[in-house]
Parts: C-alpha cells; sequence; structure tokens
C-alpha cells in the first residue's frame, strides 16, 4: 500500500484546499490535537459547511478526514503551544512550495501572521514560523548539515531538485547525463517524482525504464521530456480525476494507491472514483489509520473481558496439578513402607560406612561392586553428598530418602507434603468459586449497561426530525445539502417548506403519499423559522410558507442567475405567520440509541431527558457540552453518553447561532 504522498498529490491536495467548493481559506482554526506521535489534528470551522477536521501525518500524509483518531487525555505539549498561537486563527492561504512536498498553511489571528509549514518528505516535520519566516515552534527539533530546525532560527528549506513540471529539456539532458543508475531511478530521483510517476514517464515515452541513463539517445531524452509535460498536464490544466487503484490482496480487493489523475501502467487495475482527490486519500490512508485504531481498542477491550477467563483457567489447572501432585507424595510414602526391610539394609549400610570413615565416593564405589552380594543396593539411584539424600527406584517410584532421619520420618515427609498440596487445592477450588461469583457479577453489571444501537440512514447528513405523527422531516444545512434535498430526494407527493428570512433551510415533509396532520405541518412550520436566519438574529417569531414540489425551480427567470442552492419558488404559497421560535434536544433510546433535535413536541414524543432551547447567549459548542454535561448527571454512563451524544453530535442538531436553556 502507498505509504506517502508524492510532490503531484501534493500539488492536486493543495488546488482542492486553495479553491472551489473544497478551499479551505478563511476556515476558523479550532482545537489542534496530536493523537499520536508525528500526527496533528486541526479542527476547523469551515464557512457555509460546518466543523470539520484536517489532518497531518508528518512525513507522510494530509488530507481531511472523517476518520479520526480519538484524542489522549493528556494533550501533548505541541499542539497546545499551537492552540496559543493559532487556534480561533483564520486560513489567508494554503500553498505548495516548488513542487516539493512542503505545504504552506498562512494563519491570521489578531492581525499577527503565521505560517504553518507541513514536510511530507521523510523523516516529516510541522513548524510554525512568524511573520518574517523565524522558527516560532517545530514539533521535533533537528539539526541537519546547514538546516536547523530549531526555536528561533530563520526556517530553511530543504536543498531544491528539479520540479518536473518546469523542467526543460536541456534539465533533463544534464540530469541524465550525470547519472549511474538508470532511467527510471534518476526521473525519480533527481525530478522528485517518486517510483510510480517515473514508471509513467518512461512508459509515455517508450523508453525502457531500466536503460542506462547516461546511454539515452537525443530523440530519446526528447520523448522522456514531452512524457513529463504530458503527465502533469492535468495537473496544469486543474483537470483532475481522482480514483483509488486496487488489486486482489489475499483474497479481497483492496486499494493500495489513490492519484490525482489516471495513469497508463494502471490502466489494467480496477478503480473506484471520486469527487475529490481529498476523499481519495481519506479512504486511503484515514480509514487505514482509523481500523488500525480499531483494531487496537478491541484488543484491549478483549483483554479487558478475557480477565476472569484467564484467572480461571490458570485456577483450574493449578487443582489438577495439586491433586496429581498429592497424589504422586502419597505413593511415594507408601512405597517406602512397601520396602521398609531393604530401605532400611541399604541406610544401614551407608551409615556404618560413614561411621567408619568412608568418603561418599568410596562408598559410591563400593555399592557399585557390592551390587551382587547385596540385591538391595541395585535400588541407589543417586547419592547426593551434599542434603545426605539417596534417591531410590522403588518399583519404578522415584523416592528421595535423608539417611539422618528414620524410615518412617521419611514417609511422614511426603505425607506431610501430600496434606499441603491438598489444602491448596482446596484453596483454589474457593479461589474458583470467587471468581466465578466475580464473573457473575461482570454480566450482571454488563446487561444494566446501556448498550449502544446506532444504524446508517440516508437523512443523517441532513438536519431532520419525525413528526409527532411519525413524518420524517429533513432540511438541508447549507447550500450543497439543499441542492442534493431538491434534487435527489424531493418527491411530488412531498411537502416542501421554506422562508424568506436568508439562511433558511429548504424542509421537506415526506409523506410517502399518506396525508399530512395538521400537527405535523406546523412542527415543520416551526422546524424551519427556527432553523433559519430568525434563530440566529435573536427573534422569537417569524413567517414561512408551504409549497407543492413542483413549484420549486432551479431555472431562473430571463436576466437573472441562481446560486448553488438556491432555487424560484412560482405559485400560490401558503403561509404561517408569526410562528414562535423554539427547539429541544432529547435522547432516543429505543431500538436506536440517538441523539434528536427539533420541535419540541415532536422531539418530546420520541425522545427522553428534553431538554428545552430558546435563543440565548451561548455558542453551539458551548451550550453543546452543558447539554452533554446534563445527559452525564441524569444517566450516570458517561462512555454511553459519549457516544451517542458527545458534544459535537449535540451540537449537530442545535438551531444556528446561540442558545440558551429554558428554565
Amino acid at each position: 500500500m502507498k505509504q506517502e504522498m508524492t510532490s503531484a498529490d501534493v500539488a492536486a491536495l493543495v488546488f482542492e484546499l486553495s479553491s472551489g467548493d473544497t478551499s479551505l481559506i478563511d476556515a476558523k482554526i479550532g482545537k489542534i490535537y496530536q493523537p499520536v506521535p508525528g500526527e496533528l489534528r486541526m479542527n476547523l470551522f469551515i464557512f457555509n459547511k460546518g466543523r470539520d477536521n484536517l489532518v497531518i501525518e508528518a512525513g507522510k500524509r494530509a488530507h481531511m478526514s472523517e476518520h479520526i483518531r480519538p484524542s489522549p487525555k493528556i494533550p501533548h505539549a505541541f499542539p497546545m503551544l499551537l492552540r496559543k498561537h493559532i487556534m480561533a486563527g483564520r486560513i489567508t492561504f494554503i500553498k505548495q512550495y516548488d513542487f516539493d512536498r512542503i505545504i504552506e498553511i498562512g494563519v491570521v489571528r489578531g492581525g499577527i501572521d503565521t505560517i504553518l509549514v507541513v514536510e511530507l518528505f521523510s523523516p516529516g516535520n510541522i513548524v510554525l514560523l512568524d511573520s518574517e519566516r523565524k522558527i516560532i515552534l517545530p514539533m521535533k527539533p533537528v539539526t541537519f548539515r546547514g538546516r536547523r530546525i530549531r526555536s528561533g532560527e530563520v526556517y530553511q528549506y530543504p536543498e531544491a531538485q528539479i520540479s518536473p513540471v518546469d523542467a526543460t529539456e536541456e534539465d533533463l539532458k544534464a540530469a541524465l547525463s550525470s547519472s549511474d543508475s538508470n532511467v527510471v531511478r534518476t526521473i525519480a530521483s533527481r525530478f522528485n517524482l517518486g517510483g510510480v510517476l517515473a514508471e509513467e514517464v518512461c512508459a509515455r515515452s517508450g523508453v525502457d525504464k531500466n536503460t542506462d541513463a547516461k546511454s539515452l539517445m537525443p530523440d530519446e531524452i526528447s520523448s522522456i521530456a514531452l512524457s513529463l509535460k504530458d503527465v502533469f498536464s492535468p495537473l496544469q490544466k486543474n483537470e483532475l480525476s481522482p480514483c483509488l487503484v486496487k488489486k486482489e490482496i489475499k483474497g479481497q480487493l483492496e486499494a493500495f494507491d489513490a492519484i490525482p489523475f489516471e495513469l497508463g501502467i494502471y490502466s489494467d487495475y480496477v478503480k473506484e472514483s471520486f469527487p475529490s482527490f481529498n476523499k481519495a486519500l481519506d479512504e486511503l490512508f484515514g480509514k487505514k489509520s482509523a481500523e488500525e485504531v480499531k483494531e487496537v481498542v478491541e484488543a484491549v477491550k478483549k483483554e479487558k473481558v478475557d480477565v476472569f477467563e484467564r484467572r480461571l483457567q490458570k485456577q483450574q489447572s493449578a487443582i489438577k496439578n495439586f491433586g496429581k501432585d498429592a497424589e504422586k507424595q502419597t505413593q511415594i510414602a507408601e512405597k517406602i513402607y512397601a520396602y521398609y526391610v531393604e530401605v532400611e539394609e541399604i541406610l544401614s549400610v551407608l551409615e556404618n560406612a560413614r561411621e567408619k570413615g568412608y568418603s561418599w565416593d568410596e562408598i559410591r564405589s563400593i555399592l557399585k561392586k557390592a551390587k551382587e552380594t547385596i540385591p538391595a543396593s541395585k535400588k541407589i539411584v543417586s547419592i547426593d553428598s551434599a542434603s545426605g539424600k539417596v534417591v531410590f527406584d522403588l518399583d519404578g517410584t522415584s523416592a528421595a530418602i535423608d539417611i539422618r532421619l528414620t524410615i518412617p520420618q521419611n514417609a511422614q515427609n511426603y505425607y506431610d507434603k501430600a496434606k499441603k498440596l491438598t489444602r491448596k487445592r482446596e484453596g483454589a477450588l474457593r479461589a474458583i468459586e470467587d471468581t466465578k461469583l466475580a464473573m457473575k457479577k461482570r454480566e450482571k453489571k454488563q446487561s444494566k449497561r446501556r448498550k449502544v444501537s446506532t444504524k446508517k440512514h440516508w437523512y443523517d447528513r441532513f438536519r431532520w426530525f419525525v413528526s409527532s405523527d411519525g413524518f420524517l422531516v429533513v432540511a438541508g444545512r447549507d447550500a450543497d445539502t439543499n441542492e442534493d434535498i431538491v434534487k435527489k430526494y424531493m418527491e411530488k407527493r412531498d411537502v416542501v417548506f421554506h422562508t424568506q428570512a436568508p439562511g433558511a433551510p429548504i424542509t421537506v415533509i415526506k409523506t410517502m403519499g399518506k396525508e399530512v396532520p395538521a400537527q405535523t405541518l406546523e412542527e415543520a412550520a416551526k422546524f424551519v423559522v427556527s432553523y433559519s436566519s430568525v434563530w440566529k438574529s435573536g427573534q422569537f417569531s417569524g413567517d414561512c410558507y408551504w409549497i407543492k414540489p413542483e413549484q420549486v425551480s432551479k431555472t431562473p427567470e430571463s436576466g437573472e442567475y441562481l446560486r448553488k442552492g438556491s432555487f424560484v419558488i412560482r405559485g400560490e404559497r401558503n403561509y404561517y405567520r408569526d410562528v414562535q421560535v423554539g427547539a429541544a434536544v432529547a435522547l432516543e433510546l429505543g431500538s436506536e440509541t440517538r441523539v434528536i433535535g427539533g420541535p419540541l413536541s415532536a422531539i418530546s414524543k420520541h425522545g427522553q431527558n428534553v431538554v428545552e432551547l430558546v435563543p440565548g447567549k451561548f455558542n453551539q459548542n458551548d451550550i453543546a457540552k452543558k447539554i452533554y454535561k446534563i445527559y452525564v448527571d441524569k444517566l450516570k454512563e458517561i462512555n454511553f453518553v459519549k457516544q451517542i451524544a458527545s458534544p459535537d453530535k449535540i451540537a449537530m442538531v442545535l438551531p444556528p447561532g446561540e442558545s440558551d436553556i429554558k428554565v
């Protein structure tokens, strides 16, 4: 799988993030996190789009991401210091340095300009500069030959390479003629291309990639120069066709590369197209990193769950061993009594020999010779002179006999060991009962704990609620989602609500062919007014109207222009005057567990722990945190609440602008 971005990837990404619908220019920087070493996540508020996350992994990747790693409980020093300098600042520019794997992000906060430099070449770094390009803070302070990345130093770029976009035929000729390698390696290294693009250039030029660079003919060099320009023409013309390239890996079709434009060397591979290169990068890199985190979390959870089972297995194994060992010790004691005479005879011989002054080596020698005259001596296996013990083979049972003790005393030692092991076995049996009791308590506790049950719905990306009468009501969040609702999800049998107040969402009641009751119409009216600029401006009432889908048109009057997300309404309008604003947030704790928001009457019907809102003084983030705290205090299950109603999820169902909790 692709491990890092190329300079062409960086060029395509920078183009997307600095222009058009995917632009981050003027985005406001929120909190900054460092989930793992080398990775930075910047929470951004993008005008007319809401919150999103820019993920930067030094030396590897940078892209907006839906797949984010969890934030550490104790924040790292680097993101905390970045917050001090650029949090609440606005992004003023995003650009690539000299077709290199370097991205520069301009930020202004309180009239002070800073630049965040992202180095995506190995080993990678993230560096914050002041307006004079002095280093305020590097993620990793390092010193290279002729280049110091440390606070207070003037930031210096790495040694420049030839840009493939600007390279002339003369540049190419000079690089190839001075190379000691083949064509593909020379192009990849000297022109900052990477292996894949270098192979593409060779393939398009018709020059064998393994040819010695020095041996190329002038016409071959000309062909390579033309191929260079041809490969990068989509970048020059801003005609990207991003996609993932897939192949079979371990029996499954998996993505291994993300490319901003078509490559001939991948013509035989399966490809999946994406609306932006940024999304393709997130699918390749972001999804993979999220899966890795999920695997680690699941492994940790499994480890915690299995702790009692492992303990039980160890205790059961110990009981089995205690039983076997106790039986063995008893058997040895009984064998000693069974061979009482033979053992006593040998011990008597040994004792006499020791009294006469014989050494143990001499005794061993005598016993070896006496095996014919003293048959009992054949039962001796070994003599341990240090401990004064003799090991006997008593009909297949090995018994260590202490010559300083009597036969009954030796046998009693083994009986005592058997009793001790039996007591240990009884203790282990009691421990097993304790473990089983703990497992039952855990299961009981887990059964009481609320379970998270979430499903994916097509309307999740919009504002929505289910009316008191069970009708789904969906509304746009911005120009893009307004456009999608009208073009993709609005049907002729639906009812459409709108208001002339700016920023009002297109709101559609999905009728499913049924007659819409007055209660649902009133709730939709309150919803469309409350989620418009009426709430944002602090007003407590507004007007709206409902129409039929065929009255909504994308065709403007002659000489007029319609912006994205805007529509022409023609025909009679059915007005609701002086509609009082009002919204509520609640927890749905049935077959699905989720936070819901909308008109009070509808939310009270389908949710629990209802919190009613009015226009007020707290921004969305602050009021979301207050509601989150209320739910944590009520349910006493912080993990459950965090999964279904985190502050971010609550903020998604709140009206725009500032709010307060109705007392």
